[in-house]
């Protein structure tokens, strides 16, 4: 177990579409796509599917530790993913990301924007289908751990969605909003469900819920102290009349606020696992150390809400600076 297997591709199509599909699931994704709606397309849009994707993946990930069911037997399946291969199976949290970001994003968009809503279901099935499928391709998950990751994203999508406005309103408006943001989620990782053996879960729970945190901090202090949400004036660009100069703006946005971001996440982790290793006395090398808890959930959790808070407030603020609102 941890070893890389070898393998001969016989179709590089579905090879590099399957690799790209579940590449869809991960962190790479999430610090664009999530940031670029935020940046380029409506605020309201955003907030909603952060929040979704938060609590989505939450329950996604604590239930794989509560479950204990485990991945798929290498022999017979090759896999092609080692990373993950710690974590247990069931339920598949990238199908239940892809269900959950694509259909909110749909949801959140139908009745703001001008387009055949048909196609956006096709797109949205298409997107979360391919996320599935890489699954199976990559030998991480079983059929039964897709599916279930599925019908519960499902699930939640159906149970939050006349909840959102009333939701969005209180990470607003609600005086409490930056405290219980920082302390609630605080709270869940280090109660964290605990294993036997070290997993990822635990450092990757930390990692989303401090972004969306950071984030949604950061959407309260712009309702507060920049343009209000409800006033109506959002100076994002949407999808109507895309001409050239939008698209050239649309870029310049996002390449500025993704070094903006990686930035950030980079300098953070260099402070914060310094202070740790000052405070706790390890050597930089020591994996052991850095995986306690005392260590893991500080160093993820500080990190990833200063991107979340960098993107939501940062990031505008340079891009007003800039011009480029």
């Amino acid at each position: 177990q941890g070893c890389a297997q070898k393998y001969i591709v016989k179709n590089y199509f579905y090879y590099y579409l399957f690799k790209f599909s579940a590449a869809l699931g991960e962190e790479i994704f999430y610090i664009t796509f999530l940031p670029f709606t935020y940046w380029n397309i409506d605020h309201s849009v955003s907030r909603r599917m952060i929040i979704v994707w938060s609590i989505v993946m939450y329950i996604g990930q604590v239930s794989k530790d509560i479950l204990k069911w485990p991945r798929p037997l290498s022999p017979p399946v090759v896999k092609l993913e080692m990373r993950t291969d710690a974590e247990y199976g069931m339920p598949s949290t990238h199908a239940m990301a892809a269900t959950a970001i694509s259909f909110s994003f749909l949801i959140a968009t139908m009745n703001h924007y001008k387009y055949p809503f048909e196609l956006g279901l096709v797109a949205a099935f298409v997107f979360s289908t391919l996320v599935c499928l890489s699954r199976l391709y990559t030998g991480m998950h079983t059929v039964l751990d897709v599916i279930g990751g599925a019908l519960i994203s499902a699930v939640l999508l159906v149970l939050l969605y006349p909840a959102w406005d009333m939701i969005d309103h209180l990470l607003l408006t609600s005086p409490f909003c930056p405290l219980l943001s920082i302390v609630v989620p605080l709270a869940l990782c280090y109660n964290y469900p605990k294993l036997d053996y070290y997993s990822p879960t635990r450092a990757d729970t930390t990692t989303i819920l401090g972004a969306g945190a950071g984030a949604t901090v950061g959407f309260w202090l712009n309702n507060q102290y920049a343009a209000p949400a409800y006033t109506g004036k959002n100076f994002q660009l949407g999808f109507p009349l895309i001409t050239s100069k939008i698209v050239v703006v649309m870029l310049a946005r996002f390449f500025v606020g993704i070094f903006v971001v990686l930035l950030t996440r980079q300098l953070m982790k260099s402070v914060v696992l310094g202070m740790l290793r000052y405070r706790y006395k390890f050597p930089i090398g020591d994996l052991e150390a850095r995986r306690r808890l005392e260590v893991e959930v500080p160093y993820k959790f500080i990190t990833y809400s200063s991107v979340g808070f960098s993107a939501t407030v940062i990031v505008p603020l340079l891009h007003k600076l800039l011009g480029l609102m």
